[in-house]
């Protein structure tokens, strides 16, 4: 019979490991597919659907990195380029300035060393999991597949798709009941939410050694991006905002109960995410000036203290907000929270939107007539201070420099961190035209 998603993941993964462990060898798709039991073709299908990349870019990427780790701990760059089977040095040369943009040496020059992290996903098997999921009285064999965003990236490898009507999550004991003491919250408000499924022993947690939920999903579907580019995309902005602004106001009544961690944005972007941006500045040669560290630094410093905080949603993606009938239904359940400034919801809905731009020929053009029903939405639920209105170009490139400063970070969000430095440059030169959006 068919394998499912989760099966061929298990196999792709195993594919992963013996690459890992052969780097330095003629790795060929031949023999991949071969210990998988696939042709060529469907075998490097799978790859890049599983992982998001081409076999061959794959190979190709890790290599550079595990060079470029040996280059780091002053083994000659030419030795290590040959062992990890580049012919030239010249070839390996072109190669790291279009995975790295710029030299080996220059990179070591900005970031010092380089570890190379290994990329075998730790991820459960489809077995593990369907035993979970025994701990529920819901139909055995359904579906199990990864959550994946719009543009079909993987939104995470702790949440799974069940079937049509079920998400299974696993993370942290504290956060999990947290999210649930929430989304209870926002039921007994009337909105729609992700509430847990009970155990067959009336918990909602499991007791393995894992901590997993159970979640009902929300009625509804995310919005495809033909219906969020379409011609009256003013019309879904203004809906996600006033749903932003709805949730806001049953949140607020439901966070002294749940005590929330408090997140400081100036600081998380000022102490972690700038100083990375910076680098990649240098890095990649984007042309940031100083002066605009500078100036947000300074403008949006004198800023933040003022602006209103509370208990926030925190991935508010368009793919996490549901439509039913035409009208938004619910949230689906991935990252409800922190306490933050308000505005973060609002305008990491709108740059979401911007980031599908590797998918939609026009998303730039648009962007900031959607930025601006989306924050009018907003206001006409629940009134943006002066101070707000005034600090969304602020806000919207910490959330960019904190998404350019993570998915760099992460190997396998490589591509989504370049989408993220291309957002950037394009905020950072629409700054008059979001300043004169109030």
């Amino acid at each position: 019979g068919r394998r499912t998603f989760m099966q061929n993941a298990d196999i792709i993964r195993a594919g992963i490991a013996y690459i890992e462990q052969n780097l330095k060898t003629d790795i060929t798709p031949e023999e991949l597919a071969q210990m998988a039991g696939y042709s060529v073709c469907h075998y490097q299908y799978l790859f890049a659907q599983v992982t998001g990349v081409s076999l061959a870019a794959y190979i190709n990427r890790r290599r550079l990195d595990r060079a470029l780790e040996e280059i780091s701990v002053k083994r000659k760059a030419i030795d290590a380029a040959m062992e990890y089977g580049f012919d030239t040095y010249a070839g390996f040369y072109k190669a790291f300035l279009r995975m790295y943009g710029c030299s080996p040496k220059k990179y070591l020059s900005i970031y010092g060393t380089h570890q190379s992290i290994s990329e075998v996903i730790s991820m459960f098997t489809e077995t593990e999991l369907r035993k979970v999921l025994n701990n529920w009285n819901i139909p055995q064999g359904l579906p199990i597949s990864d959550v994946r965003i719009v543009d079909g990236t993987k939104t995470a490898n702790n949440v799974w798709q069940i079937g049509k009507d079920y998400i299974l999550k696993t993370g942290d004991r504290a956060a999990l009941l947290l999210n649930a003491r929430i989304a209870k919250a926002m039921a007994a408000q009337g909105l729609a939410a992700a509430v847990p499924v009970p155990t067959k022993d009336g918990g909602e947690l499991t007791d393995d050694k894992n901590c997993f939920m159970l979640i009902r999903k929300s009625k509804g579907e995310p919005l495809s991006k033909a219906e969020r580019f379409g011609t009256d995309c003013g019309d879904f902005g203004f809906k996600y905002g006033q749903s932003i602004a709805k949730l806001h106001n049953a949140l607020a009544k439901v966070e002294s109960d749940i005590q929330p961690f408090e997140q400081n944005l100036f600081e998380q972007v000022t102490e972690w995410a700038l100083p990375i941006v910076k680098k990649q500045n240098i890095q990649w040669s984007m042309g940031i000036s100083d002066v605009f560290f500078e100036e947000y630094i300074h403008n949006f410093g004198a800023m933040f203290e003022k602006l209103p905080k509370q208990l926030i949603h925190r991935d508010p993606n368009p793919c996490n907000i549901l439509f039913y009938n035409g009208e938004v239904s619910g949230f689906a359940d991935f990252e409800l929270s922190e306490r933050n400034i308000r505005l973060w919801d609002p305008c990491y809905c709108a740059t979401g939107i911007l980031s599908e731009k590797r998918n939609v020929e026009n998303a730039y053009e648009k962007f900031p007539e959607i930025l601006d029903t989306i924050l009018h939405g907003y206001d006409s639920v629940n009134p943006l201070t002066a101070e707000e209105k005034q600090a969304v170009y602020y806000v919207i490139c910490s959330i960019q420099m904190i998404c350019v400063a993570y998915f760099e970070s992460v190997n396998e969000y490589k591509e989504l961190a370049k989408t993220n430095r291309e957002m950037l440059l394009y905020i950072i030169e629409q700054k008059d035209r979001i300043n004169g959006i109030f």
